[in-house]
């Protein structure tokens, strides 16, 4: 599987991450069902109303992204636990700062926004997941541009967005990381949805990118924006455009929600292994960590550095550091020590499983 995320951060097949998230106990007007303690996903179908999106070949991107959605939240439906909400549901207009507000409001766990994509030529074909970060490509920068110009047709845009220039460079060069600490997570998910998008549907991988994208700046939650392909490229844009093609795309993408969601709890990974033990395995070739930060610094992992947590181990991964605390083949002693740093003040640190060498 070939994936990489344009910039600053590098994401690795074959791995499981394993993230402990407080669910949410909620009620809301935008629930399609009551459901106490549920893993809520907030489905965000791009454009809508008086935004059409693009028009390439003269598709529609407003009517297309809506039936993925509509089809995503279906596959979702179908399992327990699951809440899914909507940012629309009919083709209508919902500013970039009321849909965030939709999710935040909800406290979702996940917040997934599906688009299609446009080129000046009809040759650039697949489908490619964006996590929130500061453009490092002009490609990148083009999609962010042209997705986050709708809010020329929003009233007081430059007050709602702090001054905010879709058409500036130079805003996006000042887009702080306001994601940051949702940032693995979002990555994980987004490198799942890939997944499933070019091993089971073999469709072509453009991988894990970021850019400057104001829906996902306004979010406090993983979060990822999916361009599933290009209807500037005519036979793709027939494949975005069927029925059929719009329920495979929501099938993968729902799959890669799926995935995530059962990453979450350490139980369901550890099955079958005890939970505590009075000596640890050292045959075993599963042990786990615990991930306190990641940081493109290139920290000493001195105990002052970190909040008096001693023993910390550093890895680099492309251009970020990424700092760990504890090695066990014990899930108890793991669950130990996520609460030992937690109490440190690491409130998103998460348990890495490392089995065979890959996380």
């Amino acid at each position: 599987m070939e994936h990489c995320l344009s910039g600053n951060y590098s994401c690795k097949s074959k791995f499981i991450v394993i993230f402990f998230l407080i669910l949410p106990f909620f009620q809301t007007s935008y629930a399609q069902n009551n459901k106490h303690n549920a893993f809520v996903v907030v489905l965000d179908a791009g454009h809508g109303g008086k935004d059409p999106g693009n028009m390439g070949n003269g598709f529609k991107e407003k009517e297309i992204a809506l039936q993925i959605v509509l089809n995503i939240g279906k596959e979702l439906d179908k399992h327990p636990g699951v809440q899914v909400l909507y940012t629309r549901t009919k083709d209508v207009f919902v500013t970039l700062k009321d849909r965030a507000e939709i999710a935040n409001d909800a406290k979702a766990d996940l917040f997934v926004s599906v688009h299609l994509n446009a080129f000046r030529t009809g040759t650039p074909h697949g489908a490619e997941t964006y996590v929130l970060g500061t453009y490092r490509n002009k490609d990148n920068l083009d999609v962010a541009m042209r997705e986050n110009s709708v809010i020329y047709l929003e009233d007081d845009y430059e007050e709602t967005y702090d001054g905010f220039d879709p058409k500036s460079p130079e805003s996006y060069i000042g887009m702080t990381l306001m994601q940051e600490e949702y940032l693995d997570q979002s990555i994980v998910l987004a490198d799942f949805v890939q997944h499933e998008f070019t091993t089971r549907l073999k469709r072509y991988n453009r991988g894990v990118k970021k850019a400057g994208f104001l829906v996902l700046r306004e979010t406090y939650m993983p979060s990822v924006l999916i361009e599933t392909g290009f209807l500037t490229n005519l036979s793709e844009g027939r494949y975005l455009n069927a029925a059929s093609g719009q329920q495979a795309m929501a099938k993968a993408i729902s799959d890669g929600i799926v995935r995530y969601k059962n990453t979450l709890n350490l139980e369901d990974i550890t099955k079958g292994l005890p939970v505590t033990t009075d000596v640890a395995d050292n045959t075993s070739k599963v042990t786990y960590r615990i991930q306190v930060a990641t940081s493109r610094r290139n920290l000493k992992t001195l105990p002052q550095n970190f909040k008096g947590l001693r023993d910390i181990e550093k890895e680099r991964e492309g251009e970020v550091f990424r700092y760990y605390y504890g090695n066990t083949t014990d899930p108890g002693q793991a669950r130990d020590f996520l609460n030992e740093v937690k109490k440190a003040g690491y409130h998103d640190a998460f348990v890495v499983k490392v089995e065979d060498g890959q996380k």
